[in-house]
């Protein structure tokens, strides 16, 4: 199946290089181009891609204003916005990650990673990019202390409740399934399980669902 691409981004220079990039693949092509946010949430109802490429900083409506429209749109419940950025310490990460993007890469990824975030994100995985996912804990420890886990949590068995505390702490299915001595059959199972449970739309959500609900904390070495 071949993955479709929006391409949002107010730099000219920037999307054109991102499509050349992307159309050189056997397995993916660009779709559509947005310079802002309002053409980007446009263009995602136009043309119903798998991915979108969201830079955050653009004239009129920002990035995560449009990631948030797109994403409570349920006529793209199948699209997946991948926050771009040059910005290494942007204070919008959380804001974006908040408003329901499946994951955040600085712009100067390397191609092949890039490609690869691309893939992951399409098959409905979050991801965050190297070091991101400490920065997201640390940003719910600046964070009033959450309220004690509520009923939501209860939909959860006990065995849903240890994996969603390790996919909270960044693990992946293999690991997981080391540290719950799982098979990664079994752990891909639970993970995709949870994610029906709690309607979440990828990895990243439920790492923010543990923190919001007081599942986990974040450890003193983390604020």
């Amino acid at each position: 199946m071949t993955i479709r691409v929006l391409l949002a981004d107010d730099q000219t220079t920037v999307r054109a290089g991102f499509k050349l990039l992307i159309d050189s693949t056997e397995d993916m092509h660009v779709v559509c181009e947005a310079a802002d946010g309002k053409t980007a949430v446009e263009g995602a109802r136009a043309t119903s891609p798998d991915v979108i490429l969201m830079d955050i900083r653009m004239p009129g409506m920002d990035g995560i204003e449009a990631t948030r429209r797109i994403t409570d749109d349920s006529a793209l419940h199948g699209a997946h916005v991948l926050i771009l950025t040059t910005f290494e310490h942007d204070d919008y990460i959380f804001g974006a990650l908040r408003a329901g993007a499946a994951g955040f890469l600085l712009k100067d990824t390397p191609p092949d990673e890039l490609l690869d975030a691309i893939r992951v994100v399409a098959s409905g995985e979050g991801l965050l990019g190297r070091g991101l996912t400490g920065r997201v804990i640390r940003e719910f420890a600046a964070q009033p202390a959450p309220a004690e886990p509520t009923p939501e949590l209860d939909i959860l068995s006990e065995r849903e409740l240890e994996v969603l505390k390790q996919i909270a702490a960044g693990l992946t299915n293999e690991e997981i399934a080391g540290a719950l001595h799982l098979s990664p059959a079994t752990a891909k199972t639970y993970v995709h399980r949870i994610m029906t449970k709690l309607q979440a739309r990828d990895r990243v959500q439920l790492v923010i669902f543990a923190y919001d609900k007081g599942l986990v904390r974040p450890r003193p070495q983390e604020r």
